[in-house]
């Protein structure tokens, strides 16, 4: 009995809701902070599968990463495994939290942004880093005044110099004819704190950076709601 009712919710469509009740109708009505992640998640996919409501698929999508930031995390590729989503819509959600974490960080605005302290560039990335699954290595690249001329992401996974090489960071910054630079990664567990092969990649780039003639400012380790800088750390 219980799976049978399962099954016909499951087969419910977005027209079998009240009109009231239906996810843009509400927003439209009541504002999108009135919305339920499930909703907002509805609004975005734009339709469910054949014979299933886009409720369902959203809700699917909660249940298989926890919350909103567990989506977020998620790979392209683990987002198109789930039921009901496929690439398409994996490409959909991937670009809508983008969208959210450039507007967190002002990343649309980077010749405005000026990074003198750890706080500023905390303020400028976290916003882009926030529930990240994976390790990512950015490069701040900064003009004479310290003003952001963009954000360059240089690599993806297990930080160390296999990965990170200094080639690869300062043809960024050539590129961009930066005069300096601050790197920025996040560690996923949430605990900034810098590990042994942070502070060997550090010193590497640093080396680099002087024979490059671009000077290394700092390097800012970002957690879940705190840094760590390398710089202030008397690391380097």
């Amino acid at each position: 009995m219980e799976k049978s009712v399962e099954k016909s919710l499951a087969s419910l469509t977005i027209h079998d809701l009240p009109p009231a009740d239906r996810p843009r109708e509400r927003l439209q009505r009541l504002g999108v902070e009135a919305l339920s992640a499930q909703e907002i998640l509805a609004i975005i996919l734009g339709r469910g599968i054949s014979g299933e409501s886009v409720m369902v698929t959203a809700q699917r999508l909660l249940s298989q990463f926890g919350s909103l930031k567990g989506i977020a995390g998620a790979s392209l590729e683990e987002l198109a495994k789930v039921r009901g989503i496929g690439i398409a819509k994996s490409c959909q959600l991937k670009a809508a939290c983008e969208l959210a974490n450039r507007l967190g960080s002002h990343a649309e605005s980077p010749g405005k942004t000026t990074l003198k302290t750890p706080e500023d560039v905390f303020a400028a990335v976290q916003g882009r880093l926030k529930g990240k699954q994976k390790e990512y290595f950015l490069a701040l690249l900064l003009d004479t005044r310290s003003r952001l001329i963009r954000v360059a992401e240089i690599s993806v996974g297990s930080l160390d110099s296999s990965i990170v090489h200094p080639r690869e960071v300062f043809k960024e910054a050539l590129a961009a004819s930066a005069a300096s630079v601050i790197f920025a990664h996040n560690h996923p567990s949430g605990d900034p704190e810098a590990s042994a092969d942070d502070i060997k990649l550090t010193e590497t780039l640093v080396e680099a950076g002087r024979i490059m003639g671009i000077e290394v400012l700092d390097h800012v380790i970002i957690g879940d709601k705190s840094f760590v800088s390398l710089k202030r750390s008397s690391i380097f």
